[in-house]
């Protein structure tokens, strides 16, 4: 017996092909994030060793997707943005639209195609960041650290001996909550014959479509150029639709309230994202954290999550750099938390009319507020003036009832 065990421990050193101080599981947005951070040179600090482990090409790999965001007119990925845009407009279900020009912000657009291909020139010139393409199958505490088993695209099993693991990797299931949305979507990337599209403009959210029985949806316009744009459909509800809704409801949104005319489908996209007020871990060992949308980086009120992750892997890197245990930071106030699981209860239980509380939020206060108290940068003041502008009746009640609620599991796709 001991024999054995002792040849089972051999085999598996001899299964260790990398050793590194940091494990960076998911070459996703977070993922690369990281990654990204972790690799440049800071004066004065130390640079953690890193392996960046991504799944290979398979199902495993997240789609490619778009993500938005907001900041000041120069940022980190500005050469991977595709557009920018600092006049919105937010569209009611009848009447005029709300429309603010929000600099010194820009509303940004980065392709994760661009994005990738940005991550991976740049970390191809660093010494300390290696990346390696493998399945992980499981990742424990190990003492001193973690261990990493993987299996590379020949079938071979391996494992990663490592201090810190971040994992960005879907979770198999969410924790249980008192509400949760999906917010899910399916877009088109569209060229028109007309010169149809404001490509100075884009549209937030058009609540010119119909409504589902619980949630709300909207329209979505990002103009590329007159005559390209992404044009999505998003709902906030319990329950994605089907190919055949999404392509239904695209359909009529650019044909009988955009009034595109003649369109090209150039490129497709679809997504999902959970809007819950559950606890996201972002510590699940005494070496293995979790990140980006796994670790709570997304904004459960919006779905936004590209911001939140920047913030919370700059927090990683600056830790790792000084020598302390790199706990993921909340990427999101335990205030605006708090917000967030009030507005989700009142969308979800139905007291809140959706179209109408947000078309209201967008036409009574500047946009340059409501995006800073969406990421979470606005004082108390200002946070009780957006307040006060909700329904106040549904959302005081929906406060009080989330005492009581009790969390369950999130019974989803």
């Amino acid at each position: 017996m001991l024999a054995r065990w002792v040849c089972a421990e051999e085999r598996e050193e001899r299964a260790v092909v990398l050793d590194a101080e940091v494990a960076i599981v998911g070459a996703g947005a977070a993922g690369l994030s990281l990654a990204h951070r972790l690799s440049e040179t800071v004066p004065g600090a130390r640079a953690p060793s890193v392996v960046l482990v991504d799944a290979p090409p398979g199902p495993l790999r997240p789609p490619r997707r778009t993500w938005c965001f907001w900041e000041p007119v120069m940022g980190r990925f500005d050469a991977a943005v595709t557009a920018s845009w600092r006049h919105l407009r937010v569209r009611p279900p009848s009447g005029p639209a709300a429309e603010d020009d929000i600099a010194p912000l820009r509303y940004k657009m980065i392709r994760s195609d661009d994005f990738e291909g940005l991550v991976a020139r740049d970390l191809a010139g660093s010494p300390v960041v290696r990346r390696l393409e493998a399945t992980v199958e499981t990742v424990e505490d190990v003492p001193g650290g973690a261990l990493v088993r993987l299996r590379d695209p020949g079938g071979r099993t391996r494992a990663l001996r490592t201090r810190w693991v971040f994992d960005s990797r879907p979770p198999g299931s969410l924790p249980a909550a008192r509400t949760t949305l999906l917010q899910h979507f399916h877009g088109w990337f569209v060229r028109t014959e007309r010169p149809v599209f404001d490509p100075g403009t884009a549209d937030l959210m058009d609540f010119r479509t119909p409504q589902p029985a619980t949630g709300l949806s909207f329209g979505y316009v990002l103009p590329l150029g007159r005559h390209e744009a992404l044009v999505e459909y998003t709902e906030f509800s319990p329950h994605p639709l089907t190919a055949a809704g999404y392509a239904s409801a695209l359909r009529q949104y650019t044909r009988d309230v955009l009034r595109l005319g003649e369109l090209r489908i150039l490129s497709q996209e679809t997504g999902i994202i959970p809007m819950t007020d559950a606890p996201m871990p972002r510590q699940v060992g005494a070496s293995v954290f979790r990140i980006g949308a796994a670790g709570g980086a997304t904004r459960p009120s919006t779905g936004y999550t590209f911001a939140g992750i920047q913030r919370q892997t700059s927090a990683v890197a600056a830790a790792l750099r000084r020598g302390r245990t790199p706990v993921p930071p909340p990427a999101h106030s335990a205030r605006s938390r708090a917000m967030d699981a009030v507005l989700l209860r009142a969308l979800g239980s139905g007291r809140a009319d959706g179209p109408a509380l947000f078309s209201r939020l967008f036409a009574r206060l500047p946009m340059r507020l409501l995006l800073r108290f969406l990421d979470g940068r606005t004082r108390l003041h200002e946070d009780l003036t957006v307040g006060l502008h909700t329904p106040v009746g549904p959302m005081l009640r929906s406060a009080l009832e989330l005492r009581t609620l009790p969390r369950r599991p999130f019974d989803g796709p």
